[in-house]
């Protein structure tokens, strides 16, 4: 993946190096150390410099990104998936349900990963994998890839900053009471269970779900709810811990009877775009299998 982003520098800026310039634009010290080993990637005026170099006014400061190798271990498959948005930063995808993230033992030709491997390589781009905001296999909806390590990088800090928005749309079998509210009860890995998570008061993780009941039909209830922190499993595990599992669930709330995944849904995310700043608002209806549901 190549990307090339031109600065031209003011007064606020002069005098700041290189470096210091790129951290103030949000390229973290790793992103800077591997542009340091790219061929002219850091040029002032068409010409190559170092980074410890003092800004001066008027000066246009080049940054070529050149990612030339793909990631290894994802074998490029043709795979159905839903493109919301790209750019030269970012994609927004929608992924559909029973669709792994990233390849694993059982699972290494059927990734998302896989999937836009091929979609770059017919491209003749090189592509190394970064999904912002991973999804469970079965959970359908909006993701964030980052396309290059700067765009990577700055996403990477807004989640751990907690500034990107996610709103899920899920359906609990059961009606919530109160119909809104806040569940904040600590999460850890069950005993005996490399997967299985549970709620914990003296092992636990603090994990804080926020709920809204959005209808209700047939003794289910269709809830958006937004996540404060993002521990494994978070929603399903806090949604049975109100006594309103999600249907489909095979891990926490095996009822297969509407549903044969977990009736989870990534609806709308809101970030600040990696590089433009613009703010990015972006749904995904709720699919299919979820509507036949409450009909």
């Amino acid at each position: 993946m190549e990307r090339i982003l031109t600065y031209k520098i003011t007064e606020t800026d002069a005098d700041l190096s290189i470096g210091e310039y790129l951290q103030k634009k949000g390229y973290s010290s790793q992103t800077i150390k591997e542009l340091k080993k790219m061929e002219r990637s850091i040029l002032i005026n068409g010409e190559w410099e170092y980074v410890r170099h003092r800004l001066n006014v008027g000066e246009e400061l080049v940054i070529h990104i050149q990612e030339e190798v793909s990631s290894e271990k994802i074998p490029p498959v043709q795979l159905e998936f839903g493109i919301i948005y790209e750019d030269e930063d970012i994609m927004v995808v929608n992924k559909p349900a029973d669709m792994p993230i990233h390849p694993s033992l059982n699972n290494y030709y059927n990734s998302l990963a896989n999937g836009l491997a091929y979609y770059f390589e017919e491209q003749g781009k090189a592509f190394v994998f970064r999904c912002v905001n991973r999804l469970d296999r079965d959970t359908s909806g909006l993701t964030i890839i980052a396309k290059h390590m700067l765009s990577a990088g700055i996403l990477s800090q807004q989640v751990a900053n907690r500034e990107i928005h996610r709103e899920y749309l899920a359906i609990a079998r059961g009606i919530p009471a109160p119909a809104e509210g806040t569940i904040d009860a600590p999460i850890a890995r069950k005993e005996a269970s490399v997967i299985e998570r549970v709620v914990d008061f003296e092992k636990g993780d603090r994990a804080v779900t926020h709920y809204k009941t959005i209808d209700t039909k047939n003794g289910h209830s269709l809830l958006s709810i937004h996540l404060e922190t993002g521990r494994t499993h978070q929603i399903r595990v806090h949604m049975k811990h109100i006594g309103c599992p999600l249907i489909g669930d095979y891990l926490y709330n095996p009822d297969m009877e509407h549903m044969s995944r977990q009736a989870l849904h990534s609806h709308r995310l809101i970030f600040t775009h990696p590089i433009t700043g613009e703010t990015m608002d972006f749904t995904a209806p709720l699919p299919e299998d979820m509507s036949r549901v409450l009909e």
